[in-house]
């Protein structure tokens, strides 16, 4: 079975890749801005241990509170976010099979590994935004962690949930890059960041 087929596999990758990113972050660059302008890179490395556990708690069947605020996270950020990953493979290892459909209230019928994809685009997408702002490489990136996001993305991201952060959106307007531009930088710019 290949990344493609077990999208538990491709999480764990895009993970991993998070958490090399993560790795190479000193708590000097904690105060550092990042593409996601409300944040710091102290404050988005926070947001991202804060969605290993509200994704754990929907790889378990139930509903994450999204309204609750995340609490900033000060040092010791890899070994928070190893430890909060493998739960999360674990979790969704013991959720069983993702390959037929979800019925999701107001919604409709989904592919059954839609949140798996969707956790795959946060990771991928917030991995480009702590590289970008800790001037670490996107070259050796996880490129189908890349592909299977963007096309999540495209499937998914409505021009309902665009626009500013100021009048409460999570995305920018999708930016015009040249369609031969590395898959990150399409990634980032389909995801409203300026690659």
């Amino acid at each position: 079975m290949t990344a493609t087929e077990d999208p538990i596999d491709l999480l764990a990758r895009a993970l991993a890749q998070t958490a090399g990113l993560i790795d190479g972050v000193g708590t000097e660059l904690a105060g550092h801005p990042t593409a996601c302008h409300s944040w710091d890179v102290g404050q988005l490395i926070s947001h991202l241990l804060f969605d290993l556990r509200q994704f754990t708690v929907r790889a378990n069947g139930d509903n994450p509170d999204w309204s609750q605020p995340f609490e900033r996270v000060e040092d010791d950020w890899l070994h928070a976010f190893e430890a909060g990953a493998e739960e999360l493979v674990a979790t969704w290892r013991a959720a069983g099979d993702l390959t037929g459909v979800i019925e999701v209230p107001g919604v409709g019928e989904l592919p059954a590994r839609f949140p798996v994809d969707q956790q795959i685009a946060e990771f991928a997408v917030h991995g480009w935004d702590l590289a970008r702002a800790t001037d670490q490489s996107t070259d050796g990136l996880d490129h189908e962690v890349a592909v299977t996001s963007l096309a999540w993305g495209r499937g998914a991201l409505s021009p309902k949930y665009r626009g500013s952060e100021e009048d409460g959106h999570s995305f920018g307007p999708e930016v015009a890059v040249a369609e031969d531009a590395p898959v990150y930088d399409r990634l980032a710019a389909f995801f409203g960041r300026q690659p």
